[in-house]
């Protein structure tokens, strides 16, 4: 959510004319992040969602033929009253815009903060929210495969060449090894729906003890119900040196399947969706480690993190 795109007050003020949400108060940029533009949107007008909205501009990373996905998998969750941010239509009833020339929606602003650390107690109403949305979801027609699924690893290992032996001599084999082994235990036939994909703790915002916002929706699509647990699983479950947490484990796995139990396929497979998801956020960081401009507003993530959570699934029985 860094700044990329700038826009001045008059270009809000004409883009606002044609809105319900009153006249621009503030319009302050948002650093965090790295896909696209966001601004923070305060109006003069007070309603339920008091005056504030989040303005996203999309890069160029994300397709604006996914767009229709994204915003209309916000909406549809966002009327069952799942904590996500709500798309705002202009009075017109679009919701996608442009300005300076690149698409862009204005969305419902959620309180809360995100836990960098989160405890056993946080990572069970993760799961419970994880749950919450496969079920919240399965209703949601607009398709939208997975582009970053086990398919396209081999492809993105290729396109990083030698950058893994970089990182340590001799990786690269081993990479290689791990995507046989993971090619030849993937399953293909368990349960299917839309899943988040990114649900990492910075995604998830809490108020007190509880969730108030689940954001970033901009690698879901439909794949395998428990390859989002995997993931999920991966991105709460490991503390700040990488070792594994089994408390923060059984707490989430227990807030997910008090929801939605997972079928005997699914418990049996877990382990190598682990893997996997581990590969796949391994792969995407190494690509991005070697590819992003030493310059650029945002620094990639460290592969390393996800190094180490691919050597914890291999030397799990």
């Amino acid at each position: 959510m860094a700044v990329y795109t700038q826009i001045d007050d008059e270009m809000i003020d004409d883009l606002l004319a044609g809105y319900a949400i009153g006249k621009r108060h503030t319009l302050t940029g948002i650093t965090q992040g790295v896909e696209n533009t966001n601004y923070r949107l305060e109006t003069d007008l007070e309603n339920d969602r008091g005056g504030i909205y989040i303005l996203t501009i999309y890069e160029k990373r994300v397709d604006a033929a996914d767009l229709p996905f994204f915003l209309g998998l916000k909406k549809h969750l966002a009327a069952k009253g799942y904590p996500c941010p709500s798309p705002i239509a202009d009075r017109n009833g679009q919701i996608l815009q442009k300005i300076q020339g690149k698409p862009m929606a204005i969305v419902s602003f959620l309180d809360g903060t995100d836990s960098p650390r989160p405890t056993p107690t946080q990572c069970q109403k993760a799961g419970a929210i994880l749950a919450r949305l496969h079920q919240d979801a399965a209703d949601f027609t607009i398709p939208r495969p997975n582009a970053l699924g086990q398919h396209a690893w081999a492809g993105l290992f290729d396109a990083c060449g030698d950058a893994a032996n970089h990182l340590e001599n001799g990786l690269g084999a081993q990479i290689q090894k791990w995507l046989d082994d993971i090619q030849n235990a993937w399953r293909q036939d368990l349960p299917q729906g839309v899943i988040h994909a990114d649900l990492f703790p910075d995604n998830v915002l809490f108020t007190g003890h509880e969730i108030s916002g689940v954001i970033d929706f901009y690698f879901a699509c439909q794949d395998m119900l428990a390859y989002d647990v995997a993931i999920t699983i991966n991105a709460w479950c490991f503390d700040d040196k990488m070792r594994f947490c089994p408390d923060r484990y059984k707490a989430m796995l227990k807030g997910y399947t008090d929801l939605r139990p997972l079928n005997d396929a699914e418990e049996t497979a877990l382990p190598i969706l682990a893997k996997g998801a581990a590969m796949r956020f391994f792969l995407t960081r190494l690509y991005d480690w070697i590819n992003t401009p030493a310059d650029a507003q945002v620094q990639p993530h460290d592969p390393q993190d996800y190094l180490a959570r691919l050597r914890f699934w291999d030397s799990t029985p």
